[in-house]
């Protein structure tokens, strides 16, 4: 079990003040990690960080916004002034926006693009000169279905996570030789803030349900086993792959 042990391991979570990347951080932090927490809501944070203190575990909050490389720089270097290190990087943050793709409005396409995909950019290229230094590190990508599938009215979430998807394996080419791995998880259809209205909708439920083998919705910590394999010493001949956690929908189209 040691392989999967956790303890003094220091994980950054962008966009972790809700849904699957607060849950992640629940179970890396149950593993034995300090995780920080990140979002642009400081309110959300701090409500976010109650759950870590009643249950005794470690996690602070570090709030900035992904897009902007002054405020990723100041909060990196915080955390190096205050922990020392990154060992674990989760580039979580995402957002999602729908209408037909010769409607979609210039700026929403910019906006999705920008913190789904150039955020995880921004945020790895601040954090890895740390990395580097201090030996070595593990970056998770947060993809998606539509890293692979398309679907009506989400052109810009498929391009940001196809392009998350490459972006890891460049991530892992470039990266790799610096002991750092990167690799990626791709969640199937999970329950969570941004999916709520659609398991709500009785039609699009029931065609999840039917596609899905599992024939169930995801919930968001059954993505913590994944993430601990790729946060811990158990991954570390583990570069550019990208694990999908599904119920085998990608498996049955």
């Amino acid at each position: 079990m040691n392989l999967f042990d956790l303890n003094g391991k220091v994980v950054l979570i962008t966009g972790s003040g809700g849904g699957i990347g607060l849950e992640i951080g629940l179970g890396l932090a149950k593993s034995g990690a300090h995780v920080l927490l990140n979002g642009r809501n400081k309110e959300k944070l701090e409500s976010a960080l109650q759950k870590f203190e009643t249950q005794a575990l470690q996690a602070s909050i570090q709030p900035f916004d992904v897009t902007k490389p002054e405020e990723i720089s100041k909060a990196v270097e915080s955390i190096i002034d205050q922990y020392g290190k990154i060992d674990v990087l989760i580039n979580n943050a995402g957002i999602q926006r729908r209408h037909p793709l010769t409607e979609f409005p210039d700026a929403e396409w910019d906006e999705v693009l920008n913190i789904n995909l150039k955020g995880a950019f921004l945020v790895a290229k601040k954090t890895v000169p740390f990395m580097i230094k201090n030996g070595g590190g593990k970056i998770i990508n947060i993809c998606s279905l539509q890293s692979e599938l398309g679907r009506p009215t989400i052109a810009p979430y498929a391009a940001a996570k196809g392009g998350l998807k490459m972006l890891t394996r460049a991530m892992t080419v470039e990266w790799a030789s610096h002991n750092i791995q990167v690799n990626a998880i791709g969640p199937g259809y999970f329950i969570t803030e941004m999916t709520r209205k659609l398991a709500d909708d009785p039609e699009f439920d029931q065609w999840i349900k039917s596609r899905t083998p599992a024939n169930r919705w995801g919930m968001p910590e059954e993505l913590v086993g994944t993430a601990v394999y790729l946060a811990s010493a158990a991954s570390d001949y583990v570069n550019g792959q990208i694990i999908y956690v599904d119920g085998g929908i990608l498996a049955s189209m």
